[in-house]
């Protein structure tokens, strides 16, 4: 079983120091999705509202044994009606963040970029993981892994802003980004090595901000600065990488269950581009992975009041 590690902790408390923050559950029906909610507010980071079948919740809530006797519950008639009242809510300014219960994640996301539910924002919609990997000195983002499937080059200078927005909230104030290829140099036949150089220029034309950019860089030389030593590479973020801005979904997603899987880390995800943070769990994610994902919505979503 993994245990939560000192940067996993810190995490959480620093979250925890920022009170908890109104979040709209959306269709809770089933004993992992509902239990996430209620451990999420157990360690103090939210204030679930739970929106779904009133009599449903109730049922899951009796069968697993679980205690909702200091949540409200608004009734809504299915998962569709779900989403669209926690849309509703987040965009009235009720709800500081969203979390996906057991409905689909594309029913849920599919309301989100609806043009009427008003929580779209100039930004694309990405998704991005904080893995705390316990042979790393450091957290280590990577995005996309769970939205943008095949993204073009405009998507991936949002996928980058959105990553470096999730690193400042969570206090790495200037991150370093690697844009991962499977070459250190450009080549017309591998894309994303040519949209690893076009962000990279970005960066410099002040149209991504807020991070030191490099790329393409393959997972040697991000990772080791001997291994781009060796190979006469030299970036300003080998061997001190704070974000993957990965190639693909697949690659990405591949890469953060070999992390779990592999080496142990604990990963918490959270979708950025909208109006308020939407936290996306898995059913088989581990108590402290849903516990990590509230922590890091709510310290995106505390870092925006402040900002107003």
């Amino acid at each position: 079983m993994k245990t939560a590690s000192p940067r996993s902790h810190q995490l959480v408390e620093r979250a925890r120091d920022c009170g908890p923050a109104r979040t709209a559950v959306v269709y809770p029906c089933s004993e992992p999705a509902l239990a996430g909610a209620l451990e999420a507010a157990a360690a103090g980071l939210i204030r679930p509202l739970l929106i779904g079948p009133r009599n449903l919740i109730k049922q899951v809530a009796d069968d697993a044994r679980l205690d909702i006797s200091g949540c409200v519950i608004e009734d809504a008639a299915d998962a569709q009606a779900s989403a669209r009242r926690a849309a509703e809510l987040a965009r009235g300014g009720e709800a500081a963040l969203l979390m996906k219960g057991s409905l689909h994640t594309d029913e849920l996301m599919g309301v989100i970029v609806a043009r009427d539910a008003g929580l779209r924002t100039e930004r694309r919609i990405s998704h991005v993981f904080v893995m705390d990997v316990p042979a790393h000195d450091r957290l280590l983002l990577i995005s996309d892994a769970a939205v943008n499937i095949a993204p073009g080059l405009e998507a991936k200078r949002h996928i980058t802003q959105n990553a470096i927005d999730v690193a400042h909230a969570i206090g790495i104030g200037q991150p370093h980004i690697a844009v991962l290829s499977a070459v250190e140099t450009v080549n017309p036949a591998i894309p994303s090595s040519e949209h690893a150089a076009a962000l990279r220029d970005m960066a410099k034309d002040g149209r991504i901000t807020g991070g030191i950019i490099d790329g393409p860089l393959a997972f040697d030389n991000m990772y080791s600065a001997e291994a781009a030593r060796i190979k006469g590479i030299s970036s300003p973020v080998s061997g001190r990488t704070d974000i993957l801005v990965m190639p693909g979904l697949e690659a990405g997603n591949i890469l953060y269950k070999s992390l779990v899987y592999l080496g142990g880390a604990v990963a918490a995800g959270v979708v950025m581009g909208a109006r308020v943070p939407v936290i996306l769990t898995s059913r088989a994610d581990s108590a402290h992975s849903r516990i990590a994902s509230a922590a890091v919505a709510c310290l995106v979503a505390h870092t925006r009041s402040m900002r107003g």
